[in-house]
């Protein structure tokens, strides 16, 4: 089996510190992608829970994309909130990106690295 690393040179956290991490791992026809923030640039976009769910969903799905895979692929999403009263908000964005066909999912509130409200990563699988 062949393993592929995604994002391994480059990847950019708070500060311009060079994270030690791929942005995404691809085995055996599945994709691991790396927990993302709400960070462009390497910097985190203030903002509400909506606003960051967006961007760390759409981050994720930047290098899913770069590895060839899209939302049909998504078979399980892990979240991290820093807040439980942020789980219904969370929702209506995760709803509006994965319509009627929702992957699996767990969510879970604790604290993060990274001074933001939500983390997001996601398991996609193509077959052969």
């Amino acid at each position: 089996m062949t393993i592929k690393r995604f994002g391994i040179h480059g990847g950019v956290g708070t500060g311009g510190q060079h994270l030690p991490f791929a942005r995404a791992v691809e085995a055996g026809g599945w994709l691991y992608v790396s927990g993302q923030t709400p960070m462009r640039d390497g910097e985190v976009v203030e903002g509400g829970v909506i606003e960051q769910s967006r961007i760390a969903i759409e981050n994720c799905l930047e290098i899913m994309q770069e590895a060839g895979y899209g939302l049909q692929d998504v078979v399980h999403v892990k979240v991290i909130l820093t807040d439980a009263r942020y789980f219904q908000s969370f929702n209506k964005v995760f709803k509006e990106v994965f319509g009627e066909h929702p992957p699996a999912r767990i969510c879970a509130v604790a604290d993060l690295v990274v001074d933001c409200k939500v983390e997001v990563d996601v398991t996609c699988y193509k077959g052969a």
